[in-house]
């Protein structure tokens, strides 16, 4: 053999030793005493609140950070948590109605799960309590996963490292059992809190954190000429109470009503966080407005006559500058440091 084939051979040897090293590096797991501590809440907020069944480790929400950006609890490996709830777009979405695994429309826009941790009922009616529950559901579920729980746990159990993982997060002889993987990913989600806007900053002392547009919608916002704040209040910017603000004359989607039964309760809708509300477009239970523009306006109007709509709901009269004001203050609500965090970036968001 020529010298000059000895050291192409060599070279492309060289290369396939790189992305072999490569690989193994991404797909290798190691234990880093050092690792963030997620459980710590943002200046002002409440301790994140943890189940007792299902505590808070380090290891745990690793596991439920690569099982949550991971396609393989899909049926046919196609499909992952971060398909619908996307970090670029505070883990929501940016088109009304995604497609899921069968290609079957979601009915509903994607609620964020920021701050879901803090939150007693999940979802736009309120129809689930548990976040362990609402994941482990969504395994099997025709409109999610479509899986069999035997068959991911099957995929998981020869998976090169996730049975070290579930080692390492519940205990030694612990299984990669999939309501295991329920809980790993519901400690995950719980981390995903959001507090350090401009808006944060700015009430924890920093004067020059929101211009002079944003604090003249900030006293907007609360003032009793828009009473915003009645609604959304509190550290979530929401009461966490359903309501109807006559977004369309007409509904076609019942919403809390489906769950108590209660004519009082037709077209009724968990108030969403405005927390991240920037970059959560569309907005609304069926994603409805694709502007903070058009969501202002629909309250300077003081939305369309139908049944059971909110009698806080009266014509603003709100000027131009009022509404620029308005909606520069919710921008404001942006926690860029949250959104730019490398343990999503990681896995390509």
């Amino acid at each position: 053999m020529s010298k000059f084939y000895k050291i192409i051979i060599l070279a492309i040897f060289s290369v396939l030793l790189l992305l072999f090293n490569n690989f193994c590096s991404q797909n290798s797991v190691t234990t880093n005493s050092s690792e963030v501590d997620y459980s710590i809440s943002p200046k002002g907020f409440p301790k994140i609140p943890f189940p007792k069944d299902n505590a808070y480790s380090s290891a745990k929400e690793k596991l439920g950070r690569y099982l949550f950006f991971d396609k393989i609890l899909s049926k046919d490996s196609t499909f992952s948590c971060a398909s619908c709830h996307n970090p670029r777009y505070a883990f929501a979405n940016n088109v009304p109605n995604p497609l899921t695994i069968n290609r079957f429309p979601l009915p509903r826009n994607v609620l964020s799960l920021v701050n879901v941790a803090y939150r007693n009922l999940i979802g736009w009616e309120g129809n689930e309590i548990s976040l362990e529950d609402a994941i482990y559901h969504d395994f099997y579920s025709p409109l999610f996963f479509d899986n069999d729980t035997n068959e991911i746990f099957k995929r998981l159990s020869n998976h090169p490292f996730y049975p070290k993982m579930f080692e390492e997060a519940f205990g030694k002889k612990s299984k990669p059992y999939p309501y295991l993987a329920a809980k790993a990913i519901a400690t995950f989600v719980r981390t995903l809190v959001s507090g350090n806007s401009a808006y944060d900053r700015y009430v924890r002392g920093d004067s020059n954190a929101l211009t002079e547009s944003q604090k003249r919608g900030m006293k907007l916002f609360f003032s009793d000429r828009t009473k915003c704040s009645v609604c959304h209040s509190g550290f979530l910017f929401t009461d966490l109470q359903f309501h109807n603000t006559g977004t369309t004359n007409h509904y076609f989607d019942f919403g809390r009503f489906y769950s108590t039964g209660k004519f009082e309760d037709r077209n009724k809708f968990l108030t969403p966080s405005l927390r991240n509300i920037e970059i959560t477009a569309p907005y609304l239970h069926d994603g409805t407005y694709q502007t903070l523009e058009e969501v202002i306006e629909n309250y300077n109007n003081g939305g369309y006559p139908t049944i059971n709509k909110d009698t806080i709901l009266k014509p603003l009269n709100l000027t131009e500058q009022e509404k620029e004001d308005l909606i520069n203050f919710l921008k404001a609500l942006t926690d860029w440091d949250f959104l730019n965090q490398e343990r999503f970036k990681s896995f390509g968001y």
